[in-house]
């Protein structure tokens, strides 16, 4: 019987991860759920945001579900006691160096997207970020320099075989797809970016049948607003990757619309499974929240941890079906609660 382990987390976490955990159930697959506090519930609940009983839940688990961390009220706590050293614990302990975020824009949302219908019409993208390296992980602190200033630094950093697996994880998700893959990067100024195009292009090799482009951020992130669909599969660094794909949750409509998948292979066992929006304390408790990437975060977990293609894809389906039939959050323009949304989706499961 899989494990899943429910981390619902902070602000509308919890919210999001009910009505995920609920559209799981809903399928009779036989799975188990164990819940645990992580985030300020977290440091709440032990002292710290990452509990030791919370990551050994993670660790023997078949996958993690997990919801949003963030609560202002631990914002003057050492940095390594904040919610947020929680999801890069997490990520550093599970190994999770590929973060897979699709971007598609279900029909009937068009008017949802800040741009124009006939840019983001058939949006349908994937951004493969690379999640335990760069600025987040390298050296980092404060110092006073020469002239008495005080100065703060983060190393941005990666070898060659951090780019390997994550450029792996790019060429195979683009073989699956339409064959393209864009790698983005900013190699005219940075050392470490013309590592990383040496190394991708010298992958390239092994994949023949693959279209390889290379795009400097900033000019991938005016295209990603100008022609979105012309881009397929987009491989990234971790600082680059967490900022295009919030972008490119705007051009399908709704950040609460986009779910992710952060795994530590190709195949996605013991995966974390999550919708990419923060944990918006603004609105947690007030039903507000859009729970459909959580939802569509399960599916991703069904497809990449369970080897569950069929389940997935019923889910992705029921959301485009509510969808369809007019059921929206207000950050879709609508005025259905959480819950009701997530009725919507079962209605359409069933």
């Amino acid at each position: 019987m899989p494990l899943i382990a429910v981390l619902p987390g902070d602000g509308i976490g919890p919210e999001v991860t009910t009505q995920a955990r609920r559209v799981l159930e809903a399928l009779d697959l036989g799975l188990q759920f164990e819940e645990a506090p992580v985030g300020g519930a977290g440091y709440l609940a032990a002292g710290r945001p990452l509990p030791p009983d919370t990551l050994a839940l993670a660790k023997r688990a078949n996958a993690v579900l997990f919801g949003a961390i963030g609560d202002p009220r631990f914002e003057a706590l050492d940095r390594h006691l904040r919610p947020e050293a929680a999801l890069l614990g997490i990520r550093r302990e599970l190994g999770l160096f590929a973060n897979i975020r699709p971007a598609s824009l279900f029909p009937g949302l068009e008017d949802a997207s800040p741009l124009k219908p006939e840019v983001v019409a058939n949006l349908d993208i994937v951004i493969v970020r690379e999640l335990t390296g760069d600025v987040y992980f390298g050296e980092k602190g404060r110092r006073t320099n020469v002239e008495g200033l005080r100065q703060g630094f983060d190393v941005m950093t990666y070898n060659e075989a951090e780019v390997e697996r994550i450029a792996k994880v790019g060429f195979e998700m683009a073989k699956r797809r339409k064959k393209k893959l864009c790698s983005v990067d900013k190699a005219n100024v940075l050392e470490t970016s013309q590592l990383w195009r040496d190394v991708v292009n010298e992958m390239s090799t092994d994949y023949p049948e693959i279209e390889l482009t290379h795009m400097y951020v900033d000019n991938a992130a005016m295209q990603l607003v100008r022609r979105p669909t012309a881009f397929d599969v987009i491989v990234t660094g971790n600082l680059f990757g967490d900022i295009l794909s919030d972008q490119a949750s705007m051009c399908a409509g709704s950040i609460g619309m986009l779910p992710s998948a952060s795994l530590r292979a190709w195949s996605g066992d013991n995966g974390m499974y999550e919708p990419i929006h923060g944990s918006a304390p603004d609105i947690a408790g007030q039903g507000k929240a859009n729970p459909c990437a959580a939802i569509l975060s399960a599916a991703l977990l069904l497809r990449h941890s369970l080897s569950d293609e069929a389940s997935a894809q019923r889910i992705e389906k029921a959301v485009g079906a509510a969808l369809a039939k007019g059921a929206r959050t207000a950050d879709l323009g609508g005025s259905l609660s959480t819950t009701e949304m997530g009725d919507a989706v079962l209605r359409e499961l069933a």
